[in-house]
């Protein structure tokens, strides 16, 4: 397969949700204190943090940094209800990604009255996404920089950065670095599935996206190799991002 194969590609797909509420944010068609009630259709299990915390509302701008930074289900659901599928579906038209779609809101449960996963994607539709943030030629410079602070927030570096040398708390994006790299990514996971979304900065700018789509029925050794895959991806990324003359790669990085 190749980056332009459709495959589940789990909570990546949350960027293009977070890059509309960006837009919305920028153009004021949102406020960012706006208070969002968490209703009961919105909870979802797996990930984050808000289904176990006692409060009932939260700020958009509080939504989409527990979406970004722990990829919080209950937060992604209250969102996509807040914005609905329609508008997320527009935008990536508008930014030519022919095939990264938000099928439904993320469920505990898929029965066979529901699309079988939360979203589809390409590899390349992915990485695409991220160019256009880095680069603020999302929807307006000002929605890229706010994506890209919520990407930056995100925890979880055990796929693509697991092996780059950098420092997730490094708090910009400085123009030179004296060491190492910055990422700022996102991340999916569901049952045969890994999927890894971002941007590696060092002396060049590097977006790439990552999908593994393996049967489960191979067991767990076959999960361990895809996850070993995608980070030798990363060391690969790592070093074209940290020398000034590089080859190109596969498909998988796109210069940003």
């Amino acid at each position: 397969m190749d980056d332009r194969t459709v495959l589940p590609v789990a909570s990546a797909s949350k960027l293009l949700l977070l890059a509309e509420v960006a837009h919305r944010l920028e153009t004021g068609e949102l406020p960012a204190d706006r208070v969002v009630e968490i209703l009961d259709e919105d909870l979802a299990e797996g990930t984050g943090l808000l289904r176990r915390l006692s409060r009932r509302g939260w700020t958009v701008e509080d939504l989409a940094w527990l979406t970004a930074s722990v990829s919080d289900n209950t937060a992604t659901n209250a969102l996509l209800r807040l914005v609905g599928r329609e508008s997320t579906a527009r935008l990536a038209r508008e930014l030519g990604l022919d095939h990264l779609t938000l099928h439904d809101k993320v469920r505990d449960v898929r029965g066979p009255d529901v699309p079988p996963v939360f979203a589809t994607g390409t590899a390349r539709d992915l990485a695409r996404l991220v160019t256009h943030t880095v680069r603020g030629t999302m929807s307006c410079p000002a929605a890229s920089a706010r994506l890209l602070r919520w990407m930056r927030a995100n925890t979880d570096h055990g796929l693509v950065p697991a092996l780059v040398d950098h420092d997730p708390y490094e708090p910009c994006f400085p123009e030179r670095l004296r060491d190492g790299l910055l990422v700022a990514n996102k991340t999916g996971t569901d049952t045969g599935v890994r999927a890894d979304a971002g941007v590696i900065i060092g002396r060049r700018r590097l977006a790439y996206a990552v999908v593994a789509h393996w049967d489960t029925a191979l067991g767990p050794s076959t999960e361990r190799a895809a996850v070993h895959a995608i980070r030798d991806v990363g060391r690969t990324l790592a070093a074209c991002a940290g020398r000034r003359t590089a080859d190109r790669g596969t498909g998988i990085g796109e210069e940003a």
